[in-house]
């Protein structure tokens, strides 16, 4: 939660900065407006995949690490409890 104001914050205005490029009907914008909708849709989907696939990545992670490390690794109190 700390981090995702600020990959939010980048990629919405990375993405803001594309809409124009996108939007764009000025002189020459049928060369422009393939990049802007790349851009944009790019970021779209690397957004959408960074929030879904790093919280399962963590998940996914911290099991292994007390499959190997077994179950006192899981508990901070443990050792202290000892």
């Amino acid at each position: 939660m700390l981090r995702f104001r600020p990959i939010l914050m980048t990629t919405m205005a990375a993405m803001l900065g594309g809409a124009p490029l996108m939007l764009g009907h000025a002189v020459g914008y049928e060369i422009r407006q393939p990049l802007g909708y790349a851009m944009v849709g790019g970021l779209f989907v690397s957004q959408i995949l960074t929030l879904f696939t790093t919280p399962v990545v963590y998940l996914y992670l911290d099991r292994l690490g007390r499959l190997l490390g077994g179950e006192r690794a899981a508990q901070p109190g443990a050792a202290a409890a000892e």
